[in-house]
């Protein structure tokens, strides 16, 4: 079995890393690694983001993030994701990496994903260029995630994204703001149909598990269209510092 320990939405500020630092620390002693789910920071600003370097830097397991929306709050998402990588923590947006874990291969592709709401209320391309700009930007979120699993053949298969792919993990939030929350687009780019590869290679697997934050007063457990399980892991959700699933059977052990 694999573990994976995930949280989203820490929203760290300065002066909170010498606090934090020991409920992570043990994360290596329950899980094989650690998916952060964005949010990182609360307000996108470096003083903050060198705390969240002091929380994850030379943990003793793997670490995985994407970037949320806070991350992006005064445009230094570059240079953050910079600081976290020089740090030892891959972070992901629209890319991929694979973890060797008990003799199987792990496969997570991340990206930070978009809003534009479920099926029936959806943002569409028509009207004003502000709202054509919303919408395009929604597909091209989920577009980036569909690419980043698609360079994954591996054992089993994980999305990281900060912006929820189902609405039932949304429960619990105003229905106004599901727009604002996620997108259809993220859930169909996961439940997209695994392509069979050529020249006798295999065929992809389809994704195991979903991860995402962001719903603050969302619900833990959801699924998308095509039942792919969906795990809402925003800190104030799970109610501890990460949670724990055991994969194949997506069962929370912590």
């Amino acid at each position: 079995m694999v573990r994976i320990a995930a949280v989203g939405d820490l929203h760290v500020r300065p002066g909170t890393a010498a606090r934090l630092r020991p409920r992570y620390q043990r994360a290596a002693d329950v899980a094989d690694l650690l998916l952060l789910a964005g949010d990182l920071t609360e307000a996108g600003d470096i003083p903050s983001a060198a705390q969240v370097c002091e929380v994850f830097g030379g943990l003793d397991l793997p670490v995985i993030a994407v970037l949320g929306n806070h991350d992006y709050d005064r445009g230094e998402e570059t240079a953050i994701a910079a600081m976290l990588t020089d740090a030892g923590v891959t972070v992901l947006e629209g890319t991929a990496t694979v973890v060797d874990i008990a003799g199987r291969q792990v496969g997570i592709a991340g990206a930070k994903g978009f809003g534009g709401g479920f099926a029936g209320r959806t943002v569409a391309a028509h009207g004003e260029p502000e709202m054509k700009a919303f919408a395009c930007h929604a597909e091209t979120a989920a577009q980036t995630l569909r690419d980043a699993l698609g360079q994954l053949d591996v054992d089993l298969r994980v999305a990281l994204t900060h912006y929820a792919p189902s609405r039932d993990t949304l429960a619990g939030e105003p229905f106004e703001i599901y727009p604002f929350l996620g997108s259809y687009l993220l859930g169909a780019a996961i439940d997209d149909e695994p392509a069979s590869h050529t020249q006798g290679a295999g065929t992809r697997h389809p994704v195991t598990l979903a991860l995402h934050g962001h719903a603050h007063y969302g619900t833990e457990v959801g699924v998308t269209p095509a039942g792919t399980p969906v795990r809402n892991v925003a800190a104030p959700v799970i109610g501890a510092p990460f949670a724990v699933y055991q994969l194949p059977d997506v069962h929370r052990i912590g």
